[in-house]
């Protein structure tokens, strides 16, 4: 479950990480209260998505006094940034930046290990600096048996170039926020900005934190926060029906039984002239209710143009995946136009259930590539 950078500076800050002091608003009025709370210092408004790049896009802005964050509040909450709708804003001072680094803590699940990485070019997408200068970016890993240590520490900040007056004040944030990444049982813990201010503290400016989602019943409060955590709609709807879904920034939506399947299905799309709109593996022995959910979801997002069903049976079975686009069709109105591609277990039974319920929007392809070219040709892309 990915967090909020205010629910994950706050959960940070609990466990001794150095974040700054702040709050919430929904509404305009709530971010001039918040504003006020806060001395009546110069305060960064910057909107809640779980999106990069809202500062370009004009979701992060500096008030001088609370009117102004009035103002600023009254802009940026209803933004659309890159499709997410800005619900929520949070308040903190605004920060007199010196210096910016990078820090993380993740899984190396290949290494059956944790991970630690540190880069004094902070700021900027981390993936950007492991493109173009990748020795920038110090990684080490740690034994979870034994835990963080002042060697893992050192080599962190001398190898990630943080300058000699820092490493103190950065490791001394390190510690705190090793430790939240294991309380939190967190798949990924990551601080980009963070920053040493004027008066030379180091400070968690941003946090972006992920939480595994198989230790809920370990976190407090769990049920709020992923009731609040998801901000977009199709993916609100999946996690309600229990789907595994991801959403993307294309136009052919994707249903898929396996996770390989399902990934040489985006690539397939590509080659065809497509981009796909979601991820969506309703995995083995899928049932008609599920490919129902599953179409459902993915129809009610205004930018999926065709809808690609791409189904290699082996525990799943043919007829059951038919019967429930068919179920769907009927329960749901559905304008988009889907194209199926049914192969392996019982898919003969599944193709002739579609053929004796003919819709306007559904047919029916041989291959793979054959059904991702109609899909993208559908969707307008051909």
């Amino acid at each position: 479950m990915d967090l909020f950078e205010y629910q994950g500076k706050q959960m940070l800050r609990a466990l001794g990480v150095a974040t700054p002091d702040g709050g919430y608003a929904d509404t305009a009025d709530e971010a001039r209260g918040v504003a006020e709370r806060l001395a009546n210092l110069a305060v960064a408004v910057k909107a809640q998505v779980q999106v990069g790049g809202r500062g370009k896009a004009g979701g992060i802005k500096v008030a001088a006094d609370p009117d102004e964050a009035y103002r600023h509040a009254e802009s940026i909450l209803g933004m659309d940034i890159k499709g997410h709708i800005v619900e929520r804003i949070w308040l903190e001072p605004a920060a007199e930046i010196d210096k910016e680094f990078y820090a993380s803590f993740t899984i190396d699940r290949s290494a059956k290990c944790y991970l630690g990485m540190v880069s004094s070019k902070g700021g900027v997408d981390i993936e950007e600096v492991a493109a173009t200068d990748p020795d920038a970016i110090a990684k080490v890993r740690i034994d979870p048996l034994v835990g963080l240590r002042d060697y893992h520490l050192r080599r962190l900040v001398f190898d990630g170039g943080i300058p000699a007056v820092d490493r103190k004040g950065v490791m001394a944030v390190l510690r705190p926020l090793y430790k939240a990444f294991v309380a939190l049982d967190a798949e990924l813990v990551e601080v980009n900005p963070l920053i040493v201010d004027v008066d030379g503290n180091v400070i968690a400016l941003d946090a972006k934190v992920t939480l595994d989602d198989n230790a809920e019943y370990r976190i407090e409060g769990w049920e709020e926060l992923s009731q609040s955590s998801i901000s977009d709609p199709q993916e609100a709807m999946a996690a309600e029906r229990g789907l595994n879904y991801i959403k993307l920034d294309g136009e052919v939506g994707i249903i898929g039984n396996g996770a390989g399947l399902v990934m040489s299905t985006l690539d397939v799309v590509a080659q065809a002239g497509g981009r796909a709109a979601n991820f969506l593996d309703v995995g083995g022995g899928a049932k008609a209710k599920l490919i129902a959910d599953s179409l459902e979801v993915i129809a009610s997002d205004p930018n999926v143009r065709s809808i690609l069903i791409n189904i290699f049976g082996g525990i799943t079975r043919g007829e059951e995946v038919a019967q429930g686009i068919v179920d769907a069709l009927d329960a749901v109105d559905i304008s988009q136009p889907i194209v199926v591609r049914l192969d392996g277990t019982n898919a003969a039974e599944g193709r002739k259930i579609l053929e004796n319920n003919p819709r306007a929007n559904l047919e029916s392809s041989p291959t793979m590539l054959d059904a991702a070219s109609r899909a993208v040709a559908l969707a307008g892309n051909e």
